[in-house]
């Protein structure tokens, strides 16, 4: 399997060199006077878990995103992060795998039906909008960054029962 995903990747990103942002290409020359190009960083993988319904739910993150003609893949000088989202009865927790950005440059939005997270880093820009679970509450939205993981915590909302009487039959 590693054999053939190897394969696959030289393949589709076999002209990748010419088609990638600037900001990912870094020119230079060596102390013996050698040309040196590098692009990169390159980043492509993706999550799986099974959702809450026992459906396996697969999820890609990096910079590397397929092209709507089916031709060679677009790399973005953007990344999406590795995200995952729990729950339990309280609360809503939305983990994303940021590394090497300083706090002061991520920028987290909350939605009604989603957050959306950037950042303004020059090393490292990521972007990813998230959707969420309906009964998040975004009133309640707090986060925290602590080495190179960001978490979003959003209480439930309060459901309330439906008030009512009972009605004696006559």
């Amino acid at each position: 399997m590693r054999n053939e995903m190897e394969k696959m990747f030289q393949e589709e990103l076999k002209d990748i060199e010419t088609k990638a942002p600037k900001e990912l290409v870094r020119e230079y020359t060596t102390p013996d006077g050698a040309k040196v190009r590098e692009v990169g960083p390159i980043v492509s993988g993706y999550s799986m878990t099974i959702g809450a319904d026992g459906k396996p739910q697969v999820k890609e993150f990096g910079n590397v995103r397929p092209s709507a003609s089916g031709t060679s893949p677009i790399l973005s000088s953007e990344r999406e992060p590795l995200v995952d989202i729990s729950t339990n009865d309280k609360e809503i927790k939305v983990v994303v795998e940021m590394p090497c950005v300083n706090k002061e440059n991520i920028k987290v939005n909350a939605y009604d039906s989603s957050v959306e997270i950037s950042t303004d880093d020059p090393q490292r820009k990521y972007h990813e909008v998230i959707d969420l679970p309906p009964d998040a509450d975004i009133e309640t939205v707090s986060s925290k960054y602590n080495n190179g993981i960001l978490e979003i915590v959003f209480n439930k909302k309060q459901q309330s029962k439906p008030k009512g009487k009972e009605v004696k039959v006559e």
